[in-house]
């Protein structure tokens, strides 16, 4: 079973920036889509945007984050990434990654991501 961890929340000023990292262990990695996921306090945990298996493949981003955010991936690393550049107060959640629709594996402990000034 793949595990999943988790990195670069934190507290930043609206239309800061952040930059998180989703490390996953196995072989597996690769040859999955991977996926970020976000939920805020009340609300069901949501898809944010997705990557093909490989690098530098297809994406998607909901439409609430297109252009402020970037998912890409480094398969000899087998971690994936999210920048996220002009940060907003309804950006905050906790953010999770997993694979791309459906999530397979078990969640990680996700990174919380607050925004406020």
């Amino acid at each position: 079973q793949v595990q999943v961890v988790e990195s670069g929340g934190g507290l930043v000023q609206p239309g800061g920036s952040l930059r998180l990292s989703c490390a996953a262990s196995g072989s597996a990695f690769s040859i999955y889509a991977m996926g970020w996921y976000r939920q805020a306090p009340g609300k069901q945990r949501e898809l944010v945007a997705g990557i093909s298996s490989s690098s530098g493949g297809s994406t998607y981003y909901r439409d609430s984050v297109k252009g402020r955010f970037t998912i890409s991936r480094d398969n000899a690393k087998n971690t994936v990434y999210l920048q996220m550049n002009s940060l907003k107060p309804e950006d905050t959640a906790v953010y999770y990654c997993n694979t791309y629709l459906p999530a397979r594996w078990d969640w990680g402990q996700g990174t919380q991501v607050t925004v406020s000034s």
